[in-house]
């Protein structure tokens, strides 16, 4: 039994689409430039013995690595791309069929 989610078989909500469509104008090097950013303010934070702060604004570039990463894709594949697709039924499904009306 073939448990796998394929393309176009689940969709996503409106609320996804939505924020898709606005963070997909935004370009990916805005992330990029965040992230940088706040490896810059926590060295600058280190520096200045704010120890604690440098810690949390340094956490702040793996997230920002994430969200670049997460927008260039919905640039390159879309939301639910194989949404326009005809679904295609799996061949392991089309045999459970066969199999269970003998």
């Amino acid at each position: 039994m073939d448990f796998r989610v394929r393309p176009g078989e689940v969709q996503e909500d409106q609320v996804t689409a939505l924020l898709e469509r606005y963070s997909s104008k935004w370009p990916t090097s805005l992330f990029m430039g965040a992230a940088i950013a706040s490896i810059i303010g926590s060295m600058v934070l280190k520096n200045q013995r704010k120890h604690h702060d440098a810690l949390f604004v340094g956490q702040w570039v793996a997230p920002f690595l994430i969200l670049g990463l997460y927008n260039k894709s919905v640039k390159q594949h879309g939301s639910d791309t194989a949404q326009s697709r005809r679904f295609e039924p799996r061949e392991s499904d089309e045999r459970e069929e066969s199999m269970s009306a003998s």
